[in-house]
């Protein structure tokens, strides 16, 4: 499976809460929600649509996973939501217990476990394996070299600080531009592949 990130940015590299208020107020974050005024249905909405169209799963984070498992559910009866909630899911955590996975075909990845387990579904046919959110979990995959495609829809907005999912370790990686396309509102739909090393 090819390990795809999909992530909402702002122009300095914050993906914090882009979809509500109360989303994630982690270190005082207080622009929760700053992503509606940018997205429209044809290019933000199809970026991601395509992204969950080509995914056979999906990764997460326990605090992304969280906010997720508590939106899509009530929205069933949605084509988008029940895609959602009918596709498996694997949720990195050191602190859930599987009798707290409430969002249908979730399987909880211990923490401990997290790198391991994401390698051999990596090394398994199939589709993408989609991570959306998820910034800590990203930064790992980053470190570990085990992300094949980045989808960054970037914002025309300034955040001053919040969340980011590349690393700050000093190291040179080299990314391809696969494709790129931009909205009206001025977001920019940038895929990216990793090169690799020579």
């Amino acid at each position: 499976m090819r390990i795809v990130i999909s992530e909402f940015m702002s122009l300095d590299g914050v993906v914090q809460a882009p979809g509500g208020p109360e989303e994630d107020t982690d270190g005082g974050f207080a622009h929760g929600g700053w992503s509606h005024p940018f997205f429209d249905p044809e290019v933000v909405g199809g970026a991601f649509s395509d992204a969950l169209a080509k995914a056979e799963a999906l990764l997460f984070g326990r605090s992304t996973w969280q906010t997720m498992a508590a939106a899509w559910p009530e929205r069933a009866g949605d084509p988008f939501a029940d895609q959602m909630n009918a596709i498996p899911k694997y949720v990195v955590s050191g602190t859930l217990k599987d009798d707290e996975l409430t969002w249908d075909n979730t399987t909880l990845i211990p923490g401990d476990q997290a790198v391991s387990r994401i390698r051999e579904l990596r090394d398994a046919e199939g589709g993408d394996l989609l991570v959306m959110g998820s910034p800590t979990l990203v930064r790992t995959l980053l470190s570990e070299g085990l992300i094949d495609e980045l989808r960054l829809m970037i914002m025309p907005v300034l955040l001053g600080g919040g969340k980011k999912i590349f690393l700050d370790d000093g190291a040179l990686r080299t990314l391809e531009l696969v494709s790129t396309v931009i909205s009206e509102a001025g977001v920019h739909v940038c895929t990216y592949r990793p090169v690799a090393e020579r």
